[in-house]
């Protein structure tokens, strides 16, 4: 991956070569790997997550008729809205995640823009690129209208942009972690209350994405179906205690006692999400104890129960499962995002990472003919401007 300064002077040169003049500042958002919960955060539970190095930058220059007009390095076309009349573009779908955060921040404070998208987030393969430009989108609009904002605002912002303009009905994992990530360390995200633990990860530990090129696509897919399954189950448990809200507040016990009055789809769904939320609780201990044992069995009964219980896997998650668990120096391994493709997440020991990627690249790709891509990355900031 290129150097900081090498990326900050091709996206200054490309801005200038688009519009003219070279940009009055740019602004960053992190993408995120959730260690543990998976399709934790809209059943209200807990999620470990770490907002990574892997960014999306945005090169902005204000503009004084209300007009936003966006292009990007990665993906084609270019887009322009007015802020008086936010609607959906058809034919540049990525700019609709910048047009819903401008639908949803307070309009009439908003600045128009020249904008230049930059991301290193690698796009549909589950480490939140979306949300990434979500919150850098949020950050551009702050700082050019010269606002401040509470982080978790941000992070119910770029929500709202996703649920209601894009149609995608995630959680708020992805933005909370962009928003409000911490360098060095994870977060133990509690979804109902909006609130986070850091939590150190022992140095001896690398965190290693595994991404199996497998490009999912959540609009349209089977997302929506595990929410709604979710939330079948919840209304199921209601009958016998009116307090459940959402399966966060389900006990194992309750679950046992109930779950036969289930349709036995509805059952697995809701017994996956269950354990994961205890999983991540257990996880923040044995990460910070460096339990490797402990840590194995978190990670191998998450991938496990996502397959067998919340059946979002493809082979292609299980022919890379199967590289990370016998690679050298792999302390424990599992599925990241919502599945159905996209990246995958190992601990790896710090002195061998070179050696289990080397292994994992060579033994997947004899397996599935695909090219993956191994990288390491650290915990990082929340989206704010570039320093």
């Amino acid at each position: 991956m290129m150097t900081q300064q090498a990326r900050l002077a091709r996206i200054s040169a490309e801005f200038q070569a688009i519009y003219g003049t070279p940009p009055s500042a740019i602004v960053r958002a992190p993408g995120r790997v959730d260690l543990m919960g998976s399709h934790t955060d809209y059943n209200m539970g807990f999620v470990m997550t770490m907002p990574i190095d892997r960014d999306t930058w945005l090169a902005v220059r204000p503009r004084d008729d209300r007009e936003v007009h966006l292009r990007s390095h990665n993906l084609a076309g270019h887009s322009q809205f007015s802020l008086h009349e936010i609607k959906h573009d058809p034919q540049v779908e990525w700019s609709n995640y910048v047009r819903g955060v401008a639908r949803f921040m307070p309009n009439e404070s908003l600045v128009g823009f020249d904008g230049l998208i930059d991301s290193t987030v690698p796009f549909g393969s589950g480490l939140s690129s979306s949300a990434a430009l979500e919150m850098a989108t949020v950050a551009a609009f702050l700082h050019l209208g010269d606002l401040s904002m509470d982080p978790v605002q941000m992070a119910i912002i770029g929500q709202r942009a996703e649920n209601e303009f894009v149609g995608v009905k995630t959680g708020i994992l992805d933005q909370y972690s962009s928003a409000l990530g911490q360098t060095g360390c994870a977060l133990q995200l509690d979804c109902r209350h909006l609130t986070s633990e850091p939590i150190p990860i022992d140095r001896s530990l690398a965190v290693v994405i595994c991404n199996t090129n497998f490009k999912r696509q959540l609009v349209g897919s089977e997302y929506d179906d595990r929410r709604a399954q979710c939330l079948e189950g919840v209304y199921i448990l209601r009958q016998h205690d009116p307090t459940i809200e959402a399966l966060r507040d389900v006990t194992v016990a309750q679950f046992a006692e109930f779950s036969a009055e289930m349709p036995p789809i509805i059952a697995k769904r809701c017994r996956f999400i269950i354990e994961e939320n205890q999983r991540v609780q257990q996880l923040a201990d044995a990460l910070a104890a460096n339990d490797q044992h402990t840590l194995w069995q978190l990670f191998a009964d998450s991938y496990n129960g996502a397959r067998d219980l919340f059946e979002i896997s493809v082979p292609a998650m299980d022919a890379m499962i199967a590289a990370m668990r016998s690679a050298p120096g792999s302390v424990a391994a599992r599925q990241t995002g919502a599945g159905f493709g996209g990246c995958m997440v190992a601990l790896v020991e710090q002195e061998r990472v070179a050696e289990f990627s080397a292994y994992v690249a060579q033994t997947y790709r004899a397996t599935t003919q695909i090219e993956p891509e191994i990288y390491a990355v650290s915990a990082s900031a929340g989206a704010g401007l570039l320093q």
